[in-house]
């Protein structure tokens, strides 16, 4: 398995060479979408790592589309502009129907179709999925969906979007879970029905407000049974945290490169910065976090692969590696000083982009309320 990471690292690696830092400089700055880039990955089938082969893709792990994502992000690129087509998997791969599979795989693995879009989140219920509001409403083979979503990355470049929906009234379920469903929404029939409208925020993620009014999806369109979709998206949820706790190590990872070899070749008062404890400790101190994060994914994503359903490891990981990525992201910029502001240098964009992950896709507080009421056993604080 080792010599297969080190290939997979290799190849991502020389790909990335492709893209440098002027890349995703100039994309920053003109809030673009990377089109080259994903088009790239799409081509040498990194995208499709977790499709099976029977439907064109790679037919590999979580574990291994974390060294992708890993490795994109060392490397000082971005996989936040094509990550949810791997973490979408979750749900589709494990609980869509083989007709879906046979409908949708091939196509996405090809690159003909671009699964990037994935919509939970809403504005009146943040983290409460169980209150989300926009609702799917069946009149015979098809589903009739009307709501509003928020923070939905990636819609304007998806052809497909994975949406969870209430198919039945909060207030009519005996558990908070249920009642809700999930659906693959062919986005290019639309029209009219869905209307987008996107987010300025401080990092280039295509972030946008999502508008459903009367938007309509076949029936043959829903992943699993009707109400049972809070616990189909769980699977998505889960790949989601380990993937991008992944690329929170790849930018750890990112920063402790740079800083090293800036505070090795830098020098002030006749020798190198990185002589200096102040300089060097909180490097090393970074360092040491992001390897313990990396493990910590690791074994999750052993996890996730085997099988498990249970979102403690996947929650820490992504808690403890998006910590680690921001101690990292701060040793960089003090290790660079004035030129860690400077758009050049790479070291700001990153920066901004590291710090996503610790409110992003779930607060890191949440996590911390997880670990504490369903593995230590305590009572939930709220």
């Amino acid at each position: 398995m080792a010599s297969l990471h080190d290939e997979l690292r290799a190849g991502v690696r020389s790909l990335c060479a492709r893209f440098d830092n002027d890349y995703w400089r100039a994309s920053d700055e003109a809030r673009a979408y990377p089109h080259e880039f994903v088009d790239a990955l799409t081509q040498a089938g990194y995208l499709a790592c977790l499709i099976p082969e029977e439907y064109g893709g790679m037919g590999l792990g979580i574990r291994e589309a974390s060294v992708i994502l890993e490795e994109i992000n060392r490397s000082g690129a971005n996989s936040a502009a094509c990550h949810a087509q791997m973490y979408t998997m979750g749900t589709v791969l494990r609980h869509g129907s083989e007709e879906q599979k046979r409908r949708f795989l091939p196509g996405i693995a090809s690159g003909e179709l671009r699964l990037q879009a994935f919509a939970v989140t809403e504005p009146d219920a943040g983290s409460d999925t169980t209150r989300i509001r926009t609702f799917a409403e069946r009149r015979g083979h098809r589903y009739v969906v009307t709501g509003q979503k928020v923070f939905i990355s990636r819609v304007r470049q998806s052809d497909l979007m994975i949406l969870l929906a209430r198919t039945t009234p909060l207030d009519e379920v005996e558990k908070r879970t249920g009642g809700l469903s999930v659906f693959i929404v062919d986005l290019r029939g639309a029209g009219d029905a869905l209307r987008v409208k996107p987010i300025d925020t401080m990092i280039n993620h295509e972030s946008c407000e999502v508008f459903f009014d009367g938007v309509e999806v076949p029936a043959a369109n829903r992943i699993g049974d009707e109400g049972r979709g809070f616990r189909y998206i769980m699977s998505g949820m889960n790949a989601e945290r380990i993937l991008l706790a992944s690329e929170s190590v790849g930018d750890g990872l990112y920063f402790v490169d740079r800083a090293s070899e800036y505070a090795r070749s830098r020098h002030v008062f006749d020798r190198p910065i990185g002589a200096n404890q102040g300089v060097q400790f909180p490097i090393a101190d970074a360092y040491m976090d992001v390897r313990a994060a990396a493990a910590v994914r690791d074994q999750a994503a052993r996890d996730f692969d085997a099988g498990e359903t249970r979102g403690d490891g996947p929650n820490m990981a992504k808690y403890l590696a998006s910590r680690a990525a921001w101690k990292a992201a701060n040793a960089a910029m003090d290790a660079f000083g004035g030129w860690g502001m400077a758009a050049e240098y790479g070291i700001e964009r990153k920066f901004r982009e590291a710090r996503l992950y610790l409110i992003a896709p779930v607060a890191n507080n949440l996590v911390l309320s997880h670990v504490a009421t369903h593995v230590l056993g305590m009572p939930r604080s709220f």
